[in-house]
């Protein structure tokens, strides 16, 4: 698949996971909890224990119905390592332009993290894919619109701090995504499928205008 192929499967639900965990059983755990919950999009923080296991396990099991990313890749090194895995895009909380050109060598999206229109743009300029904005809770969803008024060309993606009542505005503000950890996967299998359930109802209301949110079975069909 090419990179834009990749980027459109990975946020077409308008929000991906993040599963950042203490050990790989939790881990494996949060991941599978999400994804009985109908999330097709998730990032393994390669803080956690054996991430890079995870994701070549869910890779592998998944195939095509989910996109496996990695998430806090701060390198070059970590940016290959994550593609060896079977990392399908790679995210950062930084702005580091060797995982971009690593990324993209081995054909995987990035989106790096900024935090200013500055940041945005020589994230464009490197080439990213998409930003993360990070962390989004030092920002107001009125603070996108305004800078996106001026740089309508940026997908943003905010991410760290984002809850299940604030998504909606990201998205309504102009975000392409929005990135959520415990407060899309705490709680048991139930509470966690209703909650994601409701929420990807909510998204797609946010942007009437734009492309619906397609299903699993869509994710890779034009």
């Amino acid at each position: 698949m090419y990179r834009w192929e990749i980027t459109r499967a990975a946020l077409a639900q308008r929000v991906f996971a993040i599963v950042r965990s203490r050990t790989y059983d939790e881990a494996s755990a949060t991941a599978d909890t999400l994804l009985s919950a109908g999330i097709t999009s998730l990032e393994i923080s390669l803080t956690t224990p054996f991430a890079l296991e995870a994701v070549t396990t869910l890779s592998r099991e998944l195939g095509d119905d989910a996109v496996i990313g990695a998430g806090t890749v701060l390198d070059g090194a970590s940016a290959r390592m994550a593609v060896d895995a079977g990392a399908r895009y790679l995210v950062s909380p930084s702005l580091d332009a060797e995982v971009i050109r690593t990324g993209h060598r081995y054909g995987v999206p990035v989106f790096p993290g900024v935090a200013t229109p500055t940041e945005m743009v020589r994230a464009l300029e490197l080439g990213a894919d998409a930003v993360k904005l990070f962390p989004a809770s030092a920002h107001d969803p009125s603070w996108l619109t305004e800078v996106q008024a001026a740089l309508p060309q940026v997908p943003v993606l905010p991410t760290g701090g984002v809850t299940v009542d604030s998504a909606p505005e990201w998205i309504a503000a102009g975000a392409v995504a929005v990135g959520m950890g415990t407060a899309l996967s705490e709680g048991d299998r139930d509470t966690v499928a209703k909650r994601a359930a409701d929420l990807l109802v909510r998204l797609e209301e946010a942007a009437p205008g734009r492309p619906s949110t397609r299903g699993r079975a869509e994710l890779y069909e034009d």
